[in-house]
């Protein structure tokens, strides 16, 4: 079983053979909602805009008009799904949700694309998801032996059914119990008649903050990008184990589980968030210049004449790389800023064009000299060979490539596609056999120590407050119903899971967090037209 953001496929892995993306690592998903405004889908739009970098395979926006939700949603990007401004039109109502996703061989269907609806006979509930459940499978069989009928193969699909057999009084109790339910990385979004709802797993693998318009209303996002796009003010970032609830009377934070540990996805960090985002204080763009400084520190080298990043989440790294060793940091290589992410059969010359068709060596800044290539990461190498091979057939005297992350060894379960051993370079083949494959002149990675150093999180709890599980094979919880791909790992020591949390995460460990006043019952009670009771 293999899930993509939200997606579970089922005996569908023989068909990932089919195609291979060209870019190794895909992020799951974006989501953006907003409560209380006239123009709810068309700011919807804009804030799924600035996160279509976290899937590019679907789109879609839940409107919610006096009390009706209304759906449009299908596959491509969101220009393309909403090309024709009468979808947009449609979706009239002061609050909408959003979604865009990636999506994977078998798993691209129209029935998969969020955000998902159902029509309850008394009431109308649509759900966005980021992240993967961990224990979805298990859940899904039991639910189909209790007589549940799914409608797509999506994981995201199991918390409404949860919630609708909750036997609570209350929706929000509803909720609150199949939290508890479901495990692994999930920012949830729901829209019902009466409200909107947030939620984050209680480990905060996936990004997730709240913003406030000018005129006081709030919205919900995966990234700071999207709040700046939309015009609205930073207000916090959403913690582990919250429900966030808006409605007309304003924002309420809660929690669904005071077990709770903060264990942030070093990957945003690293490649995933836009470079202009916040996650917990830290700026993204900075990170990855500190990563960049940190790999010319611990991975140099003497007779390197330039150096050159590639296109475009690397760029930062490559300016703290050259800023940091005193080189120059050229422009190496032009990016084709007109094709969006293209699957490819998996054969070697098909994957070159396409890997051409995106990126250009610029012979005149390359030639006769040795050039340091530096990106974020190597999962399966076929990218950076060819690009090694463009830039020596471009007349690059040696290319020597600088990874300004660790060697990726494991999996990732909380919301990245990358869940398999067999696909990671880095799990296979020693550094040496690596370079070679990748036609390198030298390769060399940063340590897990010094990314840790150089993202910098402003925390001072138990761990460091990021996953780097992928790396160095600690993983911050059980991973169920994937437990079994990592079995020969813990045998020979090298992987590790941490249980589900039983103490409680508290913002203030955070130092950009401290001065949050929570009260007595450990909520944050805010007014629609202010944000009291959180200071900026």
């Amino acid at each position: 079983m293999e899930t993509k953001c939200g997606v579970t496929m089922m005996n569908e892995q023989k068909n990932e053979t089919s195609r291979l993306n060209v870019r190794s690592l895909n992020e799951e998903c974006g989501i953006f909602g907003v409560w209380g405004r006239s123009d709810a889908a068309q700011l919807t739009y804009y804030g799924l805009h600035a996160l279509q970098h976290r899937g590019q395979e679907g789109a879609g926006i839940v409107a919610n008009n006096n009390g009706h939700l209304w759906q449009e949603r299908g596959l491509g990007l969101l220009s393309d799904v909403f090309r024709d401004t009468s979808r947009i039109e449609a979706l009239a109502g002061k609050s909408a949700i959003g979604h865009v996703r990636y999506a994977t061989a078998g798993s691209n269907g129209l029935e998969n694309i969020q955000p998902l609806m159902v029509n309850f006979h008394d009431m109308q509930i649509s759900l966005a998801h980021n992240g993967n459940l961990t224990n979805a499978l298990t859940l899904r069989e039991n639910l189909e032996e209790e007589g549940a009928i799914f409608q797509s193969s999506s994981d995201s699909e199991i918390l409404l059914h949860l919630i609708r057999r909750s036997k609570a009084d209350k929706f929000i109790d509803k909720l609150k119990e199949a939290l508890n339910i479901v495990h692994g990385g999930f920012a949830f979004l729901l829209l019902t008649p009466h409200g909107m709802f947030a939620a984050l797993d209680p480990h905060a693998f996936r990004p997730f903050v709240i913003g406030q318009m000018p005129d006081g209303h709030y919205i919900v996002t995966s990234e700071t990008a999207a709040i700046e796009v939309v015009g609205a003010k930073f207000v916090r970032d959403v913690q582990p184990g919250e429900l966030i609830a808006i409605d007309d009377n304003g924002l309420t934070i809660d929690t669904y589980t005071d077990k709770t540990t903060l264990n942030i996805d070093s990957m945003e960090y690293i490649y995933f968030a836009r470079p202009d985002s916040m996650i917990y204080g830290v700026n993204v763009h900075k990170a990855r210049k500190r990563m960049g400084a940190a790999l010319a520190a611990e991975q140099p080298v003497p007779e390197a004449d330039i150096v050159v990043g590639i296109p475009n989440s690397s760029l930062s790294a490559a300016a703290g790389f050259a800023e940091a060793s005193g080189l120059p940091n050229e422009m190496g290589l032009v990016k084709n800023q007109y094709i969006a992410r293209t699957f490819i059969e998996p054969t070697q010359d098909k994957r070159e064009r396409a890997v051409r068709m995106k990126l250009s060596a610029v012979r005149d800044v390359v030639v006769d000299k040795n050039v340091v290539l530096i990106d974020d990461s190597i999962v399966r190498g076929t990218t950076s060979m060819f690009i090694v091979r463009m830039l020596k057939e471009a007349g690059a005297k040696s290319v020597h490539v600088r990874i300004a992350s660790p060697i990726f060894k494991f999996p990732s379960f909380y919301g990245i596609d990358m869940q398999t051993t067999e696909e990671l370079m880095g799990a296979n083949h020693s550094l040496l056999e690596m370079t070679k494959m990748i036609e390198a002149d030298s390769l060399g990675f940063l340590s897990v120590d010094a990314l840790v150093k150089a993202i910098d999180l402003p925390y001072d709890g138990e761990g460091t407050g990021l996953t780097t599980a992928y790396f160095d094979g600690h993983y911050p919880s059980p991973i169920y119903d994937y437990k079994a791909s990592l079995d020969r790992f813990v045998r020979s020591g090298e992987v590790d899971f941490v249980p589900e949390p039983v103490t409680t995460y508290h913002p203030r460990q955070v130092a950009s967090l401290r001065h949050q006043e929570l009260l007595s019952d450990g909520t944050i009670h805010l007014d629609s037209q202010t944000i009291q009771g959180v200071e900026i």
